[in-house]
């Protein structure tokens, strides 16, 4: 027994030695392991420094740079829903937020900010010098943006509060970027020469590709606002271009439409009729109306008056949703404020055809003559309403301020501003993009129940004459079946005339043209003995 306590007394002694011996080494040794609660202190003596690669190292240590974190996010929430709001107004127009503009320039420019911001919190913790200069250039951008649409009147008042207000927002987010990127570079630095006893100059391969990526996308949000700068320069350039007649203010002074009348109200007896224009696809100016000024210098008619409909030529873009009966309310308000008054015959090709219906059905008593060129029938609102020429359009809009057709078409084709505006070129533009989108949106819906609402209102003895294209009829059965069937729109068919090799610009064939003067002469003497009556 007494061995046995002996035995367990001894070993007992030397676990005793044992630790106090590994005390006395862990006291002397100058260099401690690092704790989870004393590892991002400073070193003591210089000693201490930690890997370059530890994860400790960071940026995210400093507050300031959290902080300059959290107000990126912030930012970026705002972008989102500001981003969000513009998207819905294009389609339908929430109040004090209706640009007299497409709209599309003040999306483009938070499109680019959002990106801008998401990619800055994607590698917030990878400064780069590359970064810094892409982003300044982009800022100076930016600011030359913002100037042009301040400075020139036009501009200003086509975008708006809102186009101001988004293009302001993308150059301080950009500037803002710069500094944050400065500033990151900055406590990323501090930390490592803090914590690892130097500055790091290695780049993992991982960074590299992020600094790369980077680099990529500045370069490409950076050439998106050199486009934006060159489109704006154009539409400076456009906006000298002064209308033929005058802008009315409508809808509540909400928007402008361009209206323009040719001949003296004195000329003929007093119940000589006005004609009143209507263009097709595009602006009147392009179309319809240089045949209708060779006939009045022809003496074929002694006055007639043209406006743009909202979004083409010199008139404002209308708010969202807008259908063809507004438009027609839009054309009525125009001419009260011009002092406008009838008799009236409406002259009308293609589409403007739906809206001289309209037009007609809404002033029975001072419309005396309807022409229709080669007319659209309201059963081809399908066409126009479908939702894959919708999204065409809507697509087009969003990359319009970009405007890679409009800078092709002046630098290289020689494209000028009137072939810009009222032009060949008029369709390239963001409010004629905008127009047609709003034309597509509400085709089956709100303007085929205001067409078939004047089919069954028209006045059945109005004069009415139709002139359609031979090429169309001949190469389509449903469109000369709806060619006759729009001859019986009232009960007083003066003629309907199909010319042999016209297209569906009538007035464009020798043959068309004759056939098109002679039947204005035709219209305006039967609405003379209408009004007579």
């Amino acid at each position: 027994m007494a061995s046995i306590w002996g035995h367990k007394n001894n070993r007992a002694g030397q676990s005793h030695q044992g630790a106090e011996h590994e005390d006395d080494q862990n006291a002397g040794d100058p260099t401690p392991q690092p704790t989870e609660r004393t590892r991002l202190l400073p070193p003591e003596n210089g000693q201490g420094y930690l890997s370059p690669d530890d994860p400790a190292v960071s940026p995210y240590n400093i507050w300031s740079v959290r902080a300059l974190r959290a107000v990126s996010l912030l930012a970026l929430a705002i972008s989102f829903v500001w981003w969000t709001f513009l998207l819905v107004s294009i389609f339908v127009s929430p109040p004090l937020m209706h640009a007299r503009g497409s709209g599309f320039f003040a999306f483009s420019y938070i499109t680019l900010t959002t990106g801008y911001l998401v990619l800055g919190l994607l590698f917030f913790a990878v400064p780069s010098k590359p970064m810094t200069i892409w982003g300044s250039i982009l800022t100076v951008l930016l600011l030359v943006n913002m100037i042009v649409i301040l400075v020139v009147p036009r501009i200003r008042l086509e975008e708006g509060w809102v186009g101001i207000a988004s293009v302001a927002w993308a150059s301080f987010i950009s500037l803002y970027q710069v500094i944050q990127n400065r500033a990151v570079a900055w406590g990323k630095r501090e930390e490592e020469e803090r914590l690892t006893g130097r500055e790091e100059t290695r780049r993992s391969l991982r960074e590299w590709l992020a600094v790369l990526v980077e680099m990529v996308v500045l370069a490409i949000l950076t050439i998106a606002a050199v486009l934006f700068t060159a489109t704006l320069t154009l539409r400076s350039r456009d906006a000298s271009l002064e209308p033929a007649g005058q802008r009315y203010s409508v809808h509540g002074d909400t928007y402008q439409v361009h209206l323009a009348c040719v001949g003296n109200r004195t000329t003929g007896s007093a119940d000589e009729p006005t004609i009143l224009l209507e263009g097709d696809y595009g602006p009147v100016e392009h179309g319809l109306q240089p045949f209708i000024d060779d006939a009045y210098r022809h003496g074929v008619i002694s006055r007639y008056c043209y406006w743009d409909r909202p979004g083409l030529g010199w008139s404002d873009n209308a708010p969202s949703p807008h259908s063809a009966g507004m438009a027609v309310d839009a054309f009525s308000e125009a001419l009260a404020l011009a002092d406008e008054s009838g008799p009236w015959v409406v002259v009308s090709a293609g589409v403007g055809s739906l809206y001289s219906r309209l037009f007609a059905s809404r002033h029975l008593l001072e419309v005396n003559g309807i022409f229709l060129i080669d007319p659209l029938h309201e059963d081809y609102l399908d066409d126009l309403g479908k939702s894959s020429r919708g999204f065409y359009l809507w697509l087009r809009g969003v990359v319009s301020p970009l405007g890679l057709d409009r800078l092709a078409g002046a630098l290289v084709r020689g494209r000028t501003r009137e072939d810009r505006v009222i032009g060949r070129s008029a369709y390239q533009s963001d409010k004629f993009i905008k127009a047609k989108l709003q034309e597509s949106l509400v085709a089956v819906s709100m303007t085929a129940a205001e067409v078939q609402s004047a089919r069954h209102i028209q006045m059945g003895a109005t004069p009415l004459v139709v002139v359609s294209s031979g090429l169309e009829v001949r190469g389509n059965p449903k469109w000369a079946e709806r060619q006759e069937d729009l001859s019986h729109i009232t009960k007083r068919l003066l003629s309907w005339d199909v010319v042999h090799n016209a297209p569906h610009e009538v007035w464009a064939d020798a043959e068309g043209r004759n056939v098109l003067e002679q039947r204005l002469r035709d219209i305006v003497k039967e609405s003379k003995t209408s009004q007579a009556e």
